[in-house]
């Protein structure tokens, strides 16, 4: 047997652990742990699993709605869509290992999300992603967006399901620490969805899916601390995916769960056995006992605390009905996949782990996660940045050029190189695809449908956390919105820096302020999310990047808006009031090189009343394109609706300010509409009488947008900077400066 070494302070600081962390461990137990125990509570309390550092204002989010059938706290969450469906989904960050292997790391990302859809008792049937890489002339950056691509597009492609929708950015801030946040939605019954919990006594703990190799151990811990100049050495702690025994694993499970045999059941994701098993004891207020000379291994001699900690992909846990665990098993062996009664339920509220005959670790199960520590760590506001006067910011290019700037950027350039390697066909379902606010998705055979988005800025975030995360919110209101959708919960993935840094715990506390205020002023609630904190390299943190993805419903999918223009002389109507708003915009980073400024403010009652407005107008019948103005302001979204219906535009009257405000300013609440020239005047009106700002602007038709004392933009000139940009800069012809 393995001779394992004895445990001291130093091994546990080695673990992750602090001197007052060790502490509480002695007290609790009694004495010092054993190795393998030492692995478990270094699993259990490292900030990717405990939210040491977050669960006290995680609790201050608004969780629950009519709608809400599960929050947070499970696999996934869950709502109900009506007609006993349910939509089950989540998004969760693969930082740190897709940074280190980005094929590997962002394909696992993908694999370990659908497990969490799935593990609910759903069939996943979308996945989106939102990823944030490095400046585009960091010697990695290239390198990293390839890899982490591709491995979205193999995993997902493999498996079968379509990648429906995303955001992918550069700043200099994810040099050294890229983003990769994946997310999947999935549907069930309203009456056959599964969780955790484990109940009964001496029922069997059943180990499903692929054999336990040594990858991926200390994942966890990894996720949870900084990158210094040693990343690179953090290669063994990747997990390795196979999407092709996920999807067996998937088929054997939804089988499974059909013949009532499934008491509980859990995905072995971040630390692995271990979590998997604590959680579903603990949340059952039972005790767990393993024999892990009973787990299949696919390496040799793996000691118990390899075993405990490896985060090995494509695995699961159950707890199985004892009189059906022969039908379980011919299920799974169908399958081809492992099978093993690795353990059962008990009454003694232990954790208890057997190998080669010796007791390994028998620890208190609750206390290994309602004892983990909790921290109300200091923080700091951050500084109030000046409000950018745009009379004083002169334009320093015409608004013509300064546009083909903008669309050619990496910003705000076309995605269809990222987003073409992906299958965002299969199961053809896809209603509207990448590209525009929102996809949507059929439901089975329809006519509903879900619409969904994921967005951040995450440059609004660090010049003004709580308004930076109120406007992630409300952006993926709007996007859910401008399909015709009824937006009806919002996933997160919060990414930050050092939570030990009171100015990176400050961004933390302002943004979940701001996502808060808004989720609870949209009627958008929050039913599951993933912290990562962490998020730096050699002391340098990214920006606040509070990711959310945004789920909602569509009546009739055939009645979905898209953003292209579909008609020639239809008009062209700005709902919504406009400012002028340059701080932190787009134009004022790209075109003045400049990140500079107070982001533009959040009236959440003009959200609401704007997207209402604009909602009962499509689903009348009105509106025949529309599209939300975010990154870029007017001019930008004019543009790329003109690029996505071949259709130029002729602007003839403005909001009153300076041009180049009005035309890049990002105020928000706004919405471009296009409907039947006919019909513009009854909406004009009706938007007078609701109160909702609205202004006629232009004309849809011609091959050129004109834009007032420009010379008209050709579309297929602007098509071709739009488009051209990102697949030049991936094959090193174009560097984006």
């Amino acid at each position: 047997m393995h001779k394992e070494p004895a445990v001291t302070p130093e091994l546990a600081a080695s673990h992750g652990l602090k001197p007052d962390e060790y502490e509480r461990i002695l007290t609790l137990i009694g004495r010092t742990p054993t190795f393998t125990e030492l692995g478990i509570f270094s699993a259990m309390w490292n900030e990717h699993c405990s939210y040491k550092s977050s669960r006290i204002h995680l609790r201050k989010l608004p969780t629950k709605a009519p709608w809400v059938i599960q929050g947070p706290g499970e696999n996934a969450g869950v709502i109900d869509i009506g007609d006993g469906q349910a939509c089950v989904f989540k998004m969760e960050s693969h930082n740190h290992p897709s940074f280190i292997e980005p094929y590997q790391g962002a394909a696992t990302g993908v694999g370990g999300i659908l497990r969490d859809v799935f593990t609910m008792g759903a069939r996943p049937i979308a996945c989106l992603n939102l990823l944030r890489f490095g400046q585009p002339s960091h010697p990695r950056t290239r390198h990293l967006v390839g890899g982490v691509v591709a491995g979205i597009g193999g995993y997902g492609n493999s498996f079968g399901v379509p990648t429906v929708g995303g955001s992918t950015a550069f700043h200099k801030a994810y040099d050294g620490n890229i983003l990769v946040n994946a997310m999947a939605v999935g549907l069930a019954r309203t009456d056959e969805i599964f969780y955790a919990k484990a109940t009964g006594v001496g029922n069997p703990i059943v180990y499903l899916g692929s054999k336990t190799g040594r990858d991926g151990i200390h994942g966890a811990t990894m996720a949870s601390a900084s990158f210094e100049a040693d990343a690179e050495e953090k290669r063994p702690t990747v997990q390795v995916g196979d999407p092709f025994s996920e999807k067996l694993l998937l088929e054997a499970c939804l089988e499974l769960m059909q013949s009532g045999a499934v008491i509980a059941i859990q995905d072995m994701g971040a630390a692995g056995l271990t979590s998997s098993a604590v959680e579903m004891g603990a949340k059952g207020d039972l005790g767990i006992e393993l024999d892990l000379d009973k787990v299949p291994c696919r390496e040799e001699g793996m000691s118990a605390y390899e075993m405990m900690l490896s985060e090995s992909q494509e695995r699961m846990l159950m707890v199985l009905t004892p009189e059906k665990e022969a039908q379980a098993e011919a299920i799974f062996r169908k399958w081809g996949l492992d099978f093993a009664v690795i353990g059962k339920t008990t009454d003694t509220l232990r954790f208890v782990i057997k190998h080669g005959g010796e007791v390994k670790a028998d620890l208190p199960i609750k206390e290994l996660g309602d004892e983990a520590p909790l921290y109300d760590r200091p923080h700091v506001p951050t500084p109030r940045k000046p409000i950018v006067d745009a009379t004083l910011t002169p334009a320093p290019v015409p608004n013509a050029q300064a546009l083909k700037k903008l669309l050619g950027s990496a910003e705000l350039c076309s995605k269809r190189w990222v987003w073409e390697q992906y299958d965002h066909l299969i199961l053809g379902n896809t209603v509207v695809a990448p590209g525009g606010d929102a996809a949507v998705v059929r439901i089975e055979n329809g006519p509903k449908g879900l619409a969904m988005t994921t967005d951040v800025n995450a440059r609004y975030c660090a010049a003004d956390p709580k308004e930076g995360g109120k406007q992630a919110v409300a952006e993926a209101w709007r996007n859910i919105t401008a399909v015709g959708g009824k937006p009806l919960a919002v996933t997160d993935n919060l990414n930050f820096g050092n939570p030990e840094r009171p100015e990176y715990m400050g961004q933390f506390v302002g943004c979940l302020e701001g996502i808060g205020e808004a989720c609870r002023a949209l009627d958008f609630p929050i039913v599951s999310g993933n912290v990562s904190l962490y998020n730096e390299t050699q002391g340098q943190g990214i920006l606040p990047t509070p990711a959310i993805g945004g789920v909602g419903l569509v009546d009739d999918v055939n009645e979905a808006t898209r953003i292209g223009f579909s008609a020639a002389g239809d008009a062209i109507v700005l709902i919504g009031e406009t400012r002028g708003w340059l701080g932190q915009s787009a134009w004022l980073a790209t075109i003045c090189g400049r990140e500079e400024g107070a982001p533009p403010p959040v009236d959440l009652a003009a959200e609401r009343r704007n997207g209402d407005f604009l909602r009962a107008a499509i689903h009348r019948g009105e509106i025949r394109a529309a599209h939300d103005l975010s990154e870029g302001g007017l001019a930008v979204a004019l543009a790329e609706m003109c690029m996505a219906g071949g259709i130029g535009a002729e602007i003839y009257a403005l909001p009153e300010g300076p041009a180049h405000a009005v035309l890049f300013g990002e105020d928000q609440a706004r919405y471009l509409a296009a409907c039947p020239a006919a019909g513009a005047g009854a909406i004009l009106a009706a938007a007078k009488a609701a109160g909702v700002p609205a202004l006629r602007i232009g004309t849809t038709g011609g091959a050129a947008l004109a834009l007032p004392g420009e010379n008209p933009l050709p579309v297929d000139e602007l098509k071709a900077v739009f488009e051209s940009a990102l697949p030049a800069y991936m094959a090193g012809k174009h560097d984006f400066s």
